[in-house]
């Protein structure tokens, strides 16, 4: 962002800082480019012109609801005017029609009572204060009078909340267009009961985030001609597949490997299981716990969770025999074979774990190994089979291992849209998206980058209506303003998208 130019001696302003990122102070002297600066800690600091931002001192104390309304637009502006906010635990606050809420990392359960609801129902956006019911009143509203569908974006880092944010909006819908629950469990209820299914299998602890979604997930939820709710679906995209194989202190595997660890002793010995410490999939972290989270507790809740989505006894049974599949799998090793290139089973302890595999999976023992040290080329003449050496072996398993988990998810995801249902004749509908978040590692994954890719391009929907747009209308009226200049990356998206088309378009 540009610096506006009217920074004169005795002007109180915004420097950036290394520990508190912007501090704010009074400028003492201008010399050319230098601002010298002596901030409210006492400090002496010198600054470029164009990081030098001006404060507005006359800014309420509690700041302001809607930022447009801020006289400077500027990051630290923003920043301190929701920083005012988050001290009165007041967690929501709009820019034009965008909401921006700021994790409280405490419960708030006044926020979202039914008392709460009943106030924002057919409120005028604006009228009340910022809050997440409202922008759900209005995707509501819209539909009802205009007859038109419309979609959510709920985006932000990891850890931001958004998953959080994502059932309060299906819970406001519910509130507005929900049914009474005479026929049993309401497609709403069923919604929200398979969340925690969805958690276990495809959420994770990051570095950010104990509870990070690894997926990206679209709700809809539909509505007939009245407006009523009538059959919803959740659409999930870009699952982590990676995170099955590969990671990194102090992150842990998918939830899932871990509760069924911990298990009931009867469970574990059915399919042979120890600690998470002696799994090759998990102990490449040394994080194996999280605080407050019993996971022996959030086991037996994630089967009860099962039981109320419609996904019977056998097919539990059939869901963790893959998934303790999955830990045996990693922990077969190879050594050379007796043929150059190849691979065998490196000893007894592989061996037991290729054995249990095969078992849990219902498959031959034999068949499953040759699998995995061996590559089949089928071609129009003839069938090749090449033999692979040790390390092409490991990534043979580890790629068995990646596609049997996605293909579990995607299994799961299907079994809980039949269970909710879907209505065929809906005559519209409200999507919420509920990206999963920005993160940036030491070696980022192709589907990190996917992520990523997939949030700066959210990020274009804010910069569109936030600032060209709103920019765009200024310009055009003639207003004489300050032009608020903000990191655009459209140039990087566009050049990814021409090298993915020509990458397509390749034979």
């Amino acid at each position: 962002m540009a610096s506006p130019v009217n920074i004169v001696v005795g002007s109180h302003v915004w420097v950036e800082d290394p520990v508190l990122a912007w501090i704010d102070g009074e400028v003492l002297q201008i010399n050319g480019h230098d601002v010298h600066v002596r901030t409210t800690s006492g400090k002496k600091v010198v600054a470029n012109v164009s990081k030098v931002f001006p404060k507005d001192t006359e800014a309420p104390p509690g700041g302001v609801d809607d930022m447009t309304r801020l006289s400077y637009l500027h990051e630290p502006g923003v920043l301190q005017n929701l920083a005012m906010r988050y001290e009165l635990n007041e967690i929501y606050t709009y820019t034009g029609n965008i909401l921006i809420a700021v994790n409280p990392f405490q419960r708030l359960p006044h926020l979202y009572d039914t008392h709460m609801m009943g106030q924002y129902k057919g409120a005028g956006f604006g009228e009340l204060s910022p809050h997440v019911f409202a922008v759900a009143d209005v995707a509501y509203r819209a539909m009802i009078n205009e007859g038109k569908s419309n979609s959510i974006l709920v985006s932000g880092e990891s850890g931001a909340g958004k998953t959080e944010t994502t059932k309060m909006l299906m819970r406001y819908l519910a509130y507005l267009g929900g049914r009474s629950g005479i026929e049993g469990r309401t497609v709403e209820q069923q919604v929200l009961e398979s969340n925690p299914v969805l958690e276990a299998f495809g959420n994770a602890k990051t570095v950010r985030n104990n509870n990070s979604s690894r997926f990206g997930k679209f709700v809809e939820i539909q509505f007939d001609k009245n407006g009523r709710i009538s059959g919803a679906a959740i659409r999930t995209y870009l699952l982590e597949r990676s995170r099955v194989c590969q990671i990194n202190t102090p992150e842990r595997n998918y939830h899932c490997f871990y509760l069924l660890c911990a298990a009931p002793q009867e469970e574990k010995d059915k399919y042979k299981l120890e600690s998470p410490e002696s799994f090759h999939y998990l102990n490449q972290s040394k994080c194996f716990e999280l605080d407050g989270v019993d996971d022996s507790l959030e086991y037996l809740a994630t089967r009860r969770a099962m039981d109320i989505v419609g996904i019977s006894e056998d097919e539990q049974e059939a869901i963790f025999r893959v998934v303790a599949a999955i830990l045996h799998i990693g922990n077969i090793d190879f050594i050379k074979g007796q043929e150059i290139d190849s691979s065998a089973i490196k000893d007894d302890k592989s061996m037991f774990h290729l054995k249990t595999a095969a078992e849990l999976l219902m498959c031959d023992a034999k068949g499953l190994e040759d699998a995995l040290i061996k590559r089949v080329m089928v071609t129009p003449e003839e069938v090749i089979t090449r033999t692979l050496d040790p390390a092409s072996a490991i990534v043979s398993r580890d790629g068995l291992a990646k596609t049997l988990y996605s293909r579990l998810f995607d299994w799961l995801v299907e079994k809980i849209n039949v269970s909710i249902g879907q209505d065929p004749n809906s005559k519209s509908l409200i999507g919420v998206l509920d990206i999963y978040g920005f993160e940036s590692f030491k070696c980022n994954s192709f589907e990190q980058f996917c992520i990523n890719f997939t949030n700066e391009k959210l990020q274009q929907h804010f910069n569109q209506h936030v600032f060209k747009m709103e920019q765009e209308e200024y310009t055009k009226e003639e207003i004489n303003w300050s032009y608020i200049e903000f990191i655009d990356n459209q140039d990087v998206l566009d050049l990814i998208e021409k090298l993915q088309l020509q990458a397509l378009m390749e034979p």
